[in-house]
């Protein structure tokens, strides 16, 4: 298993089962995350900043390569609802355009 860390979301060290895509495992692990069009990789809501481990990650779906082309996806963000986590660990990020307004995130660092 993979080790996930969204370093302003409180207590959101997961493990990521081989097979998941990282929101699965985000909410099997309890934690709420912005995906508006249901998980089927047709917007861009749920991504994640990556910070480290970008490298660990499955290689990126034609979804969210269709988005990188079109400018609406930076190369270190994937999509949870797409991207895997195979081994190793990876630390994120919530960007602030989707973060969900009940939930506490921590400040930005630096």
């Amino acid at each position: 298993m993979a080790l996930l860390t969204i370093e302003n979301l409180p207590g959101a060290a997961i493990t990521v089962p081989a097979g998941a895509t990282l929101l699965a495992a985000l909410h099997a692990a309890g934690h709420d995350w912005m995906h508006a069009c249901g998980a089927k990789g047709r917007c861009t809501t749920c991504r994640i900043q990556v910070r480290q481990g970008l490298e660990n990650f499955s290689p990126p779906t034609a979804a969210e390569l269709r988005y990188q082309a079109a400018g609406r996806l930076q190369a270190t963000e994937r999509l949870t609802c797409q991207a895997q986590l195979p081994a190793g660990e990876a630390v994120g990020r919530v960007p602030e355009a989707t973060q969900l307004p009940h939930v506490q995130y921590r400040e930005a660092q630096p």
